[in-house]
Formats: structure tokens, C-alpha cells, sequence
């Protein structure tokens, strides 16, 4: 076996034999058979290139290894030329905010270089933004006119409302609480336009007189429209119009809740009206009582046991309620105060404020025996 000699490479040349200094330089193991081999024209070809040994100086291969280089060094090259163009176009031309977006989005991006924004370039590209949005027209919302409770009242037709009654009747022929529900939205429809500032009912029960409460509302109601309601009302049977009267109650108190600011216990199901359709609601109970007083003679216990019906704030109702009742009978009127107000009057809890209130509904009955206009 030939021996191995150790081969010291120093620089660019390569000398056999034993280095004087083991510390520095690179260290090459060759067979000697395998460089004898070695053509001598091949030997001489090679160190006239500058090549001692394997290697030649810029540290690529012999054996055509160098062309993997250098196409990687093409590459970094062209990429150097590219950002330099890039710069150099970034530097020269007036770039928008959307030119801007389309030179990152081509992967260049703006990391390493002076890219920011000045106040006008700012400004520049919002108004493009804006320019190029399209604006939508806003629709104006057509307000309906607000109206007072007589002057929509006036407009009710007084034939168009007898059709509707009559259509509501033959509909609805074995449901007289369907019925008066129908009788009520037809007022509601005809006196939706009537806004809450023109009939602020809350305000008005607490600081008018029981003289002025008592006309309210049928005193803005044409007379042809309260005749023609109340002869359909007259035929319907007691306990709808009972229990009609009390839905009419129970959605008043819920509306009076709302506007005191808090909502009360109210009888489950009950159906709760806006502050706009009150007043039909106080218009489709007021013409019952008035025609029909005995519909309140078969809701007093329900009234005088339960206690959602009673409080101070709930007075002013119950009174209006009776008040309306004794412009039909007199005796319903008197009879509702003994069982119903009478009580209150006497107890500790009575304020003077309802006190009054309780005693002018019994001093109207009495100085005033005559029937009401609308009976």
C-alpha cells in the first residue's frame, strides 16, 4: 500500500512534504499514485491558468462547479439593479397614496427607505379618495302634519265609518269582543295624526279641574260620529262592553306607566297602545260609557279588589271613568262613587290632593241631574 503523504496548502500553492508550521495553513491528504498519474500536459495546462492543485483563486471548482455560482451572483445582481431603479423612480416622480399602495403590492415594499408621507401627499389622496365614491342621495323621511284631536275628528266619514261597523258586525257576528277591538282601531287609524304634545292627557288629569276632565274627549268629536257609534254600541251585549272597557283601562295605565317612567305590573296579555292611539282608546271608552254606564257597574269589583287599579296615581282615571258613566245614569254615577271612592276617602292614606278630586265627582252628580248632551 502507498504511503499517505500530508500535504501543506499555503496560499495559492501546494508543497509536499512534512510543514514547518502545523499551527497555520490548510492540510491536504493525496495519494502519490494518484498524482502520478496525472498527465503532465494536464499539469502544465493547469498551473498556466493559475491553478495549483484543485483550486483556483476566486474558490470555485475545476470541474465546471463555478457556473452554480455564478448564476446565483446574476441573480443577487439583477435584484441590486432593481432596487436601485425602484429608489431612484421613487425619488424622481410624484407618487399618490394609490400609486403608492400599487408599488407595495408589487413586493418592493418601503422598508429602508425614506417613504414618509407629508401633509399635502395626505390630503392629496383623500380628496382622490373621495372623488372617486360615489355619493349616495340621503332620503329625507316625509314628516305627517300634526294635527289637533278636532281637526281630525272633523274628517272622519261618518258613512265610511257606519260601512265599516257594519262590515266588522257580519264578520265577526258571534265575537262582539272582536268587534268593539275593530270599532277602536278604526278610530285609532282616524286619529293617528293626533300627536301626544296635542293631547298630553297625563299633564292635563293631574292640573285640570273634574269640569274640564269630563268633556275630554268627546267635546272635539263631531256629534254625527258619536250618534253613529253610539247606536252600533247599543247593541252589543254588557259583558264585551264590560270587558272592552277594562282593556281600555288596563292599556291607559300601561301608557300612564311609561310616562312616569317606569313600567308596572299590568294584567298578563294585556295590549299596550302608544302614546299617539291613547286618544282613541280615551275616545272608544268614553262613548261606552256614556251609551252603555252599566258596562262599569260589572267591572267595579274588579276595580275595587284589584290592586294594579288602585294607587293616587290612578285616581284621576277611576274619577274620569265614573264621570263618564253618570253623564249616561246617575245612579251608576253614585253608585260607583259609594262603593268604590267612598272607601278611599276615609282611609288614612287619602291625600288632600285626591280627597278633593273624590268630593268634586259626587258634587258634580248631584248639581248636575240632567242627562248628558250625548245621550
Amino acid at each position: 500500500m502507498d504511503p499517505i503523504e500530508s500535504v501543506e496548502y499555503n496560499g495559492f500553492e501546494t508543497t509536499n512534504g512534512n510543514s514547518h508550521n502545523d499551527d497555520h495553513g490548510w492540510k491536504k491528504v493525496v495519494y502519490p499514485k494518484r498524482n502520478r498519474k496525472q498527465k503532465p500536459a494536464d499539469q502544465a495546462a493547469a498551473t498556466k491558468n493559475g491553478v495549483t492543485g484543485n483550486l483556483i483563486p476566486n474558490g470555485t471548482l475545476s470541474n465546471g462547479g463555478g457556473n452554480v455560482f455564478r448564476s446565483l451572483e446574476e441573480q443577487a445582481e439583477g435584484r441590486h439593479l432593481q432596487i436601485l431603479a425602484a429608489k431612484k423612480a421613487s425619488d424622481t416622480a410624484d407618487v399618490s397614496d394609490g400609486g403608492r399602495s400599487k408599488w407595495r403590492s408589487n413586493g418592493y415594499g418601503d422598508e429602508g427607505y425614506d417613504f414618509d408621507d407629508s401633509d399635502s401627499e395626505i390630503a392629496v389622496g383623500k380628496e382622490n379618495l373621495k372623488a372617486e365614491e360615489v355619493k349616495k342621495p340621503k332620503v329625507k323621511k316625509v314628516k305627517k302634519p300634526k294635527v289637533t284631536l278636532a281637526e281630525a275628528a272633523a274628517k272622519i266619514d261618518v258613512s265610511n265609518l257606519a260601512a265599516f261597523l257594519v262590515e266588522a258586525s257580519e264578520s265577526y257576528a258571534s265575537q262582539p269582543e272582536i268587534q268593539l277591538m275593530k270599532f277602536a282601531d278604526y278610530f285609532g287609524r282616524s286619529l293617528s295624526q293626533v300627536s301626544s304634545a296635542h293631547f298630553p292627557w297625563v299633564k292635563t288629569f293631574k292640573e285640570s279641574p273634574l269640569s274640564k276632565l269630563i268633556d275630554i274627549p268627546l267635546s272635539h268629536i263631531p256629534e254625527a260620529v258619536y250618534k253613529t257609534s253610539a247606536d252600533w254600541i247599543n247593541q252589543r251585549p254588557i259583558e264585551a262592553l264590560g270587558a272592552f272597557v277594562l282593556w281600555g283601562l288596563d292599556c291607559i295605565l300601561a301608557d300612564l306607566a311609561v310616562q312616569q317612567g317606569g313600567v308596572k305590573g299590568g294584567k298578563k296579555g294585556a295590549q299596550q297602545a302608544s302614546s299617539k292611539s291613547q286618544v282613541a282608546i280615551f275616545v272608544a271608552v268614553a262613548m261606552v260609557l256614556r251609551k252603555k254606564p252599566d258596562a262599569l257597574t260589572n267591572i267595579l269589583p274588579t276595580l275595587r279588589e284589584n290592586p294594579k287599579y288602585q294607587g293616587q296615581d290612578k285616581l284621576p282615571v277611576t274619577v274620569w271613568m265614573m264621570a263618564q258613566a253618570s253623564q249616561g245614569d246617575i245612579s251608576v254615577g253614585l253608585y260607583s262613587w259609594a262603593h268604590n271612592l267612598l272607601p278611599v276617602v276615609s282611609s288614612k292614606s287619602c291625600n288632600p290632593q285626591s280627597r278633593d278630586l273624590i268630593l268634586q265627582l259626587v258634587e258634580r252628580i248631584l248639581s248636575n241631574p240632567k242627562p248628558g248632551p250625548y245621550l
